[in-house]
């Protein structure tokens, strides 16, 4: 990317929110344009300052993450959002990415980790690789009883919007979709458009999720 991927950081525990910035903030073309103490000051820290993601905290005193982060998905031109998380204590990660965030990350993860996620998700690009993210998609699957409704939803899209959706349920960039079904990256996005369109969707990671609610991946 061009410009810096502007980050908001929203975590109640104020040395959190002092040590993601100074991790951040100038690494790689990253820059911090402000901070949250609460959920519910997400909304006026938006309006002040644009960012392309949010790091949002899952448990916060007043407004917690999942509410957050379905009011910032809602909003108009809305930024990207990463869940932060502790994952062993929090059983809420899967709801948070239904809500619409694009991938989480642990909280003690490495500073390069965390400066790529932010690049990464900043570009399109949902963080669903590691492992931990599958234990989470077949939790998805035994939670959310919707088996037949995913299936019958996935078949409104066309052959070539389903093979782009399972790369997406299995993980795959845009770039390493268009490799596998041999298209262009741009053709990969407009399907990709189709796709979100056609489900009511709001970003990838709920592509993946359904995909996996369905039995594909």
């Amino acid at each position: 990317m061009t410009e810096a991927v502007r980050v908001l950081i929203v975590d109640d525990d104020p040395l959190v929110r002092g040590g993601l910035t100074m991790m951040l903030d100038g690494a790689g073309g990253i820059v911090v344009v402000g901070a949250a103490g609460d959920g519910d000051e997400v909304a006026a820290a938006l309006d002040t300052h644009a960012a392309d993601v949010v790091l949002m905290d899952i448990r916060m005193a007043r407004v917690n993450g999942l509410v957050a982060t379905r009011r910032v998905r809602a909003r108009a031109h809305p930024p990207e959002v990463i869940v932060l998380t502790t994952f062993d204590t929090d059983d809420n990660v899967l709801h948070a990415l239904r809500a619409g965030a694009s991938g989480f990350l642990l909280k003690d993860s490495p500073p390069a980790r965390i400066a790529e996620a932010v690049r990464r998700v900043a570009q399109g690009d949902p963080i669903l690789s590691p492992a931990i993210t599958r234990r989470l998609m077949e939790r998805a699957v035994t939670e959310s009883g919707s088996h037949q409704r995913a299936r019958t939803a996935l078949a409104a899209l066309s052959a070539r919007e389903h093979e782009v959706a399972l790369g997406i349920g299995q993980g795959g960039t845009n770039a390493e979709i268009a490799e596998r079904l041999h298209l262009s990256v741009a053709t990969v996005k407009a399907h990709i458009t189709r796709i979100l369109t056609k489900l009511g969707l709001g970003n990838r990671t709920q592509i993946a999720l359904l995909m996996h609610d369905a039995g594909f991946c």
